[in-house]
């Protein structure tokens, strides 16, 4: 070994330093190490388990050497390197003997990142999708609620005697009152909704609430809001299957969904992962694409709120009505003031469909808490390019999956920018929100897996959502008990 090489000083030996030194002996070690594994590898692809069992020992004798030296805090000395240096060198020249040369060594080691790559990225969407299927799993607390509301429900004939009459009330299509949309099959998560808007509110009297659910929630819905008093509120439950209107033939995500009922069947496991993304119930409940069909649900109306069921109102709601939207059809608050809420973040800009009609760099905003002038609405013809836009998308290629990105493009030059007060986001995934912000929003968003109703909540928002859960209702406590 050349002069270059001597033996570094015993004395205060800064381990980083030898390692970056292109001429310590402790560098020439891990060099070697790291050129073996790759060895090592390609050694098992070939079958030549024996060369690659003695490249594993040589690189543990190298590494035990290195790791008393880091010890020691003493440099790896020739007398203890040279034998492993030569070892491995004589190993290393053997593998390349066997034709495992480095135009082999760097197409398979760029498989095996690749590999690795790939499997890394499916973990990734696995735990979020998974993550996902976990916060819309509802607790078996819930469920409970929703079985003895239904048992209430047939016991009690006055609750159906009650919504019959509720849907004659002229005070669902009054427009000198305020109304709020609510679409959700959480009985307890609406009643939160609910309850928090009415007990903010300086007129509650004025309120005015259009519940839709499904068929499965529907009587546990209506034993709930109609056994119940929300301080002369009024309100509706509906049934989404009674829309006989909302027909495949009408609107193509309800064909998109059945077509994919049909693929589905089909799918093998190969297409799990897709098959979990596409049928995630935050992508086929039709109570969540209800949204976009206001105006049919309401022909009546002018102006609603739109209220998402994991919101907690803190703030009277009513003057948002009076907000001047200057024309536009949409309320709401913009999420751009991080850049990952710009429009390049949920649309396909490879898509010349979208790269010729929308601004990358558009801002986003938020769905959840939105005030809709109903009358501009069906001026714009919303729902006609909700439909127009669903078309296109028939094979998932123009947008992320949910409901925020077709919003965007039907909603586009339609949305008038709220003050960010109006609706803060984040209770749902974002454990550091700004506590001044939290006190000083008219909603709060438990936007996000996170939900409040969920085991996996952030300990610290939950206490906001509870003190409107009504716990001395009797079948709540009867199932929160068991």
């Amino acid at each position: 070994v050349e002069d270059k090489y001597k033996e570094a000083s015993h004395r205060s030996l800064n381990l980083t330093e030898e390692m970056l030194s292109a001429v310590s002996f402790s560098r020439q070690l891990a060099d070697q190490i790291t050129l073996s594994k790759a060895y090592i590898v390609i050694a098992k692809e070939q079958n030549n388990l024996a060369l690659a069992w003695e490249l594993s020992l040589q690189i543990q004798k190298a590494q035990l050497l290195l790791s008393k030296a880091a010890k020691g805090e003493s440099a790896v000395s020739q007398e203890e390197a040279e034998p492993i240096i030569k070892g491995l060198a004589s190993l290393i020249y053997k593998a390349k003997d066997a034709h495992y040369d480095s135009a082999t060594t760097i197409v398979s080691l760029k498989g095996h990142i690749d590999s690795l790559e790939e499997r890394a990225s499916a973990a990734i969407a696995q735990s979020v999708t998974f993550g996902q299927l976990a916060a819309e799993e509802l607790p078996k607390n819930l469920y409970c609620l929703g079985i003895k509301l239904t048992l209430e429900w047939a016991r009690n004939s006055s609750i159906e005697k009650h919504a019959k009459e509720q849907k004659s009330s002229p005070r669902l299509v009054d427009n000198n009152l305020y109304h709020f949309c609510i679409f959700s099959d959480n009985v307890l998560a609406t009643s939160v909704v609910v309850n928090s808007t009415v007990c903010n509110a300086d007129h509650p009297k004025q309120l005015v609430f259009h519940i839709v659910t499904d068929s499965i929630n529907y009587r546990a819905m209506q034993a709930w809001f109609f056994t119940n008093e929300y301080k002369g509120a009024t309100i509706e439950v509906q049934n989404v299957e009674d829309f006989t209107w909302l027909n495949a033939s009408f609107s193509p995500v309800l064909k998109h969904l059945k077509n994919e009922e049909v693929q589905a069947s089909h799918n093998g496991a190969e297409d799990f992962m897709t098959e979990l993304n596409v049928r995630s119930p935050k992508y086929i409940s039709l109570l969540n694409h209800l949204r976009f069909y206001i105006p049919e649900i309401h022909p009546s109306l002018e102006k609603v709120v739109f209220l998402d069921d994991d919101v907690v109102v803190q703030k009277d709601l009513t003057p948002l009505f009076s907000v001047n939207l200057h024309g536009n059809v949409n309320g709401a608050v913009e999420t751009c003031l991080e850049s990952f809420h710009r429009f390049y973040r949920y649309l396909n800009f490879s898509n010349p469909l979208i790269s010729s009609k929308f601004d990358p760099q558009a801002c986003g905003w938020a769905f959840g808490m939105n005030i809709f002038d109903l009358i501009e609405w069906k001026n714009a013809n919303v729902t006609g390019r909700y439909h127009y836009w669903q078309e296109k998308n028939s094979g998932h290629l123009l947008w992320k999956l949910g409901t925020l990105p077709p919003g965007l493009l039907a909603f586009y030059g339609l949305t008038e920018p709220l003050d960010r007060r109006w609706h803060v986001l984040g209770l749902g995934f974002d454990p550091n929100v700004d506590n001044r912000l939290i006190e000083s929003a008219s909603v709060i968003h438990y936007n996000g897996n996170m939900k409040p109703w969920m085991r996996l909540a952030i300990s610290r928002y939950r206490p906001l959502w509870e003190r409107y859960v009504n716990f001395g209702h009797p079948v709540l406590r009867e199932c929160l008990i068991h």
